[in-house]
């Protein structure tokens, strides 16, 4: 469970850190200059989500023992089945200029925290809670954290950004569902 939880030190440190501290990370980003900054953040980042997802298998194939935080709901898969998809219809409109984006303001952020929400409904082992609940603190820190700095997307909305969202979204989520899972995560559809 150590390597799991420098994985999540790795990856949550990172963004926590860059949320947190602007000054800083603008600071860092001009002495380096603008490659080296991305591509230290990105291998820092990328250093903790393998962590994290080796981890992760580790310990979904009972290679360390773990322990339960809570019994989760029987029901509870559908939901999350449910966040997952908005989560990638969200993370789909964060990279157009379509009226999705501007409601939700943040959807990389807000489809993080229905894509953890939904993982801590459905999943109830330490662990779980671990990697979730990180992620949902990361993306709530964003939200806020943008909320305070007046971050708003402004831009005249096109409703074709919306249907390349929707379905960048759902053939992405399928991706993940019928691949990712079983085959990276070694998970059913529905374990």
């Amino acid at each position: 469970m150590a390597m799991l939880w420098i994985g999540l030190l790795l990856f949550g440190g990172i963004h926590v850190l860059i949320a947190l501290l602007p000054d800083a990370r603008a600071a860092l980003k001009a002495r380096l200059g603008d490659g080296p900054w991305k591509g230290i953040f990105s291998l820092v980042s990328l250093a903790g989500l393998v962590l994290i997802i080796w981890s992760y298998i580790r310990l979904r194939n009972g290679d360390i023992e773990t322990t339960m935080a809570y019994i989760p709901s029987a029901g509870a898969k559908h939901i999350t089945m449910t966040l997952v998809l908005l989560a990638f219809i969200l993370w789909g409109s964060g990279h157009g200029k379509g009226y999705i984006r501007l409601w939700v303001q943040n959807p990389m952020s807000v489809g993080f925290v229905l894509w953890a929400v939904g993982h801590l409904l459905a999943n109830g082992k330490t662990w779980d809670v671990a990697v979730f609940g990180t992620v949902l603190v990361i993306a709530l820190l964003d939200i806020i954290v943008s909320m305070l700095r007046g971050k708003r997307p402004s831009y005249e909305p096109r409703i074709r950004s919306d249907i390349i969202a929707v379905a960048a979204g759902v053939v992405l989520y399928a991706v993940f569902l019928f691949g990712f899972h079983p085959y990276v995560l070694g998970l059913p559809v529905l374990s």
